[in-house]
């Protein structure tokens, strides 16, 4: 999804700061979007799941290479699915730290900057799964949960001020974090449970040059929290027992 993030900007006439910890993605990402479109591309491989993550890239951005960017997206993610157990802690850790206080730090850091210059863009990457507390996506969907409430809130904060955030809640997308069969994965965007990047990139950087401050596209973000929410507690208990056997 970040790499559609970064086409469909493109395309907009927009240069580009792609960071990433899959150095070889970047360099790929890089060369097909100059190949592509006239816009100028810096690359940073760099883990945004380390504590000191957003102030190391803030630092980089605003003393190395001296840009403010114009459009902040709030993209990277992770997922695992499972019951949680002590030996999972490390990736707990590094999903709060990546969800939760690298997104929360960034938007901190460079938006203050955005406020201060007197305009910006700033998009966070949430989930349809922040209405959806559930056994396997524990971590998760509280992270999630989160990102909706602090992009929400903070748009209150910062549009005064010329900055607009929005948060994004999609459905299912048909990108690598869910890890399923590709077969599975073609019969979902088939019948339209599960939307292509393209879509869903198109539509919310339309509500983000709009000032939407929170989008929740695709039908199953209505029916499906609203099953699980009706969903009486003891059935979703005995559903969880008899599907992690």
């Amino acid at each position: 999804m970040g790499l559609e993030y970064a086409r469909q900007l493109a395309a907009k006439g927009y240069n580009l700061l792609l960071v990433s910890n899959r150095e070889e993605e970047l360099v790929a990402a890089s060369q097909e979007i100059t190949g592509k479109w006239p816009v100028k591309v810096i690359t940073r491989f760099q883990d945004l799941a380390a504590p000191d993550a957003a102030d190391t890239l803030h630092a980089w951005c605003t003393g190395e290479i001296g840009i403010v960017p114009d459009v902040l997206v709030n993209n990277a993610g992770m997922f695992f699915f499972k019951e949680l157990q002590a030996d999972d802690l490390a990736r707990v850790q590094a999903m709060v730290n990546l969800h939760v206080g690298t997104i929360t730090r960034s938007c901190l850091l460079f938006g203050m900057d955005m406020k201060e210059r007197g305009s910006g863009y700033i998009l966070i990457m949430s989930s349809m799964a922040a209405r959806i507390p559930a056994p396997g996506i524990t971590i998760y969907s509280a992270t999630k949960a989160y990102l909706k409430s602090f992009g929400r809130s903070l748009s209150y904060e910062l549009k005064p001020h010329g900055v607009g955030v929005t948060t994004v809640c999609p459905a299912a997308i048909a990108t690598p974090l869910y890890k399923l069969e590709p077969r599975l994965m073609n019969l979902g965007v088939k019948i339209r449970l599960i939307h292509t990047p393209q879509w869903l990139v198109r539509k919310a950087l339309r509500a983000m040059f709009r000032g939407r401050r929170v989008i929740c596209p695709s039908i199953m973000n209505v029916w499906l929290p609203l099953l699980i929410s009706i969903t009486p507690a003891p059935i979703i208990a005995r559903l969880w027992k008899r599907f992690r056997r």
